[in-house]
Order: C-alpha cells, then sequence, then structure tokens
C-alpha cells in the first residue's frame, strides 16, 4: 500500500491543521490505518488510528483535541488536530498496522507539523 500525507505547516498553539492521507491499495489489512509521529531522536509513535470497523485509537496525549475520520469513496485519511501544543510537533506519518501492539506495516514520507509562536 502507498501512503501519501499532505497538510502540515507551522501553526501558533491553540490553533488547528488537518493532515490527509491518500491511501492506493488495500489499508486495513487485519490491522488500522492512521498517524503516527516521531520527534528527533525518538521513535515513531502512534497517535491516532483507525480500525476497519471504525473502531477508533487516540493517544492520551491528544485525546479530546485530535479527531481521526474517513472517506472511503476517496479512500483517505484525515487527522484534525485541535488546540495544537508546542509538544504536538513533530513529523507526522500515515501508517497501518497495529496501535495497541505497538507495531507498524506501512507509512508515508511525512509531513512536518511545528508548533511555535
Amino acid at each position: 500500500v502507498q501512503l501519501v500525507e499532505s497538510g502540515g505547516g507551522l501553526v501558533q498553539p491553540g490553533e488547528s491543521l488537518r493532515l490527509s492521507c491518500a491511501a492506493f491499495g488495500s489499508i486495513f489489512g487485519s490491522g488500522a490505518v492512521g498517524w503516527a509521529r516521531q520527534v528527533p531522536g525518538k521513535g515513531l509513535e502512534w497517535v491516532s488510528a483507525i480500525y476497519r470497523d471504525s473502531s477508533t485509537y487516540y493517544a492520551d496525549s491528544v485525546k479530546g483535541r485530535f479527531t481521526i475520520s474517513r472517506d472511503n469513496a476517496k479512500n483517505t485519511i484525515y487527522l484534525q488536530m485541535n488546540s495544537l501544543k508546542p509538544e504536538d510537533a513533530a513529523v507526522y506519518y500515515c501508517a497501518t498496522g497495529d496501535p495497541y501492539r505497538k507495531d507498524f506495516g506501512s507509512w508515508g514520507q511525512g509531513t512536518q507539523v511545528t508548533v511555535s509562536s
């Protein structure tokens, strides 16, 4: 599966961004599809994911602020990020895998999110 992210950028604390992930190929397999992020010097961590049955996963740090959704007709996954904080700054990757097992299948090229005043 090929995953292509877009929508990153520079925002101030408290502002919002929406990330998009266009998927080419089967995206669910035996797990989920969603968003992970990475900051320099650290590994990839799951932020949010959506399963085939539409159940969702959110990391504790983003619950209540981020919302994942999908458009099946467009085979596209979205991440609406509200009330962004400086600690949300990272490279965000669209990925397949299983957040509860902390494993990854495929991921895209990433999109940079910078939160700074």
